[in-house]
């Protein structure tokens, strides 16, 4: 049975064109997914997110578990609101899911993953949390809504209770806080977002959910669907689950190896397998690659390097570039002269760095 959001009725009645997103109805766009791509861009869009899992651990083990359970090192965390990103790993190092972690006070933590992992993640982090005294709640009656773009923090600021404006006007990247709106709707606001621009990712209960995506409307917020989101996060750097890293490719394939912390003395899930890897030579790497010729690429196309054959993971039209951008998986090694196969056609490509775009500017030696 496909799943709605608290905020359906809403997007259909803003004429959102609606398809089935990993079990969920989800908007698609709401006329024009090239107008909402520059619209986050250039001013302030927002995203109903409320599919992705939201799940909170409490308890006196519970830091003892994210240190078993993570790729990444919760011990990062030494303040309450600081945010981690992090692969949740299995025993062969493949990723079971990427998640931002919160650390909410002593004890306590929230974790906000994919929503189409959400069945085999709480089965997972259950499976393992018997091992520890921690608490596995899920949180199914809260929304999420996401506000991006560069006028979003003022126009969010513009909803929040007079008491608590200042605070989160100096919420800092990547930390959350508890507040409250100008109606007295309990919000978590998270200074994180999925498209490279600056924002916030707003937990709220769903009573309270409408109303806010209308006062947001209201701001000058404009939404957006999964087609721009997509857009966005490709031209942000940012890796999709089951496109760019599943359960059979491990962080330092899909280019998250900065996400790792082999930090002394904590075996986490996946350790040893990553270990191994990493002594005996990663064989692939990712790679951001730039098409200046005409055409689009596509997830699953071949790629030709000198180090050998590879395929795009990610790809589309980047509208804020004006050109074809995408991730491949190669093999590790020079590349050389990289192409892709157009149906039978070589077209060269360019390896270039990623982030494609960070907060609106297309990074050098992208567009050249």
């Amino acid at each position: 049975m496909t799943r709605k959001t608290v905020l359906n009725d809403t997007h259909r009645a803003l004429g959102a064109k609606m398809v089935d997103f990993g079990g969920w109805d989800m908007p698609l766009n709401y006329g024009s997914q090239m107008e909402e791509h520059h619209h986050v861009r250039r001013a302030a869009g927002m995203f109903d997110v409320s599919h992705m899992t939201v799940i909170d651990l409490s308890g006196p083990q519970a830091r003892d578990f994210l240190r078993r359970l993570l790729a990444n090192s919760i011990d990062k965390l030494k303040k309450p609101g600081k945010a981690l990103y992090s692969c949740m790993l299995n025993e062969q190092g493949g990723v079971i899911d990427d998640l931002i972690v919160y650390l909410l006070g002593e004890g306590e933590y929230r974790i906000v993953s994919n929503a189409a992992t959400r069945d085999k993640d709480l089965a997972w982090i259950q499976r393992h949390a018997k091992d520890f005294d921690v608490q596995v709640r899920e949180r199914p009656e809260l929304a999420i809504i996401a506000v991006q773009g560069p006028q979003a923090r003022e126009a969010v600021l513009g909803l929040v209770a007079d008491g608590d404006r200042g605070r989160v006007d100096a919420l800092g990247r990547f930390s959350a806080l508890d507040a409250k709106s100008a109606d007295g709707v309990d919000l978590f606001i998270a200074r994180t977002g999925y498209t490279g621009e600056d924002g916030f990712e707003i937990v709220l209960p769903e009573a309270g959910a409408v109303a806010f995506w209308n006062a947001l409307i209201e701001a000058g917020v404009k939404p957006a669907g999964l087609a721009a989101r997509d857009t966005l996060r490709l031209e942000a750097g940012m890796n999709l689950y089951g496109q760019d890293m599943d359960e059979d490719v491990t962080p330092y394939v899909a280019g998250l190896g900065w996400t790792v912390s082999l930090d002394e003395g904590r075996d986490f899930i996946g350790r040893q397998a990553l270990e191994a890897q990493k002594a005996d030579g990663v064989p692939h790497q990712l790679v951001g690659l730039v098409m200046d010729g005409r055409g689009v690429l596509r997830h699953g196309q071949r790629v030709l390097s000198d180090a050998g054959e590879g395929q795009i993971l990610s790809g589309t039209f980047s509208p804020t570039i004006g050109k074809a951008i995408a991730f491949a998986r190669i093999p590790a090694g020079e590349p050389g002269e990289v192409r892709v196969d157009l149906r039978g056609r070589e077209v060269p490509l360019r390896i270039v760095r990623h982030p494609f775009v960070r907060e609106g500017q297309v990074q050098p030696g992208v567009a050249e």
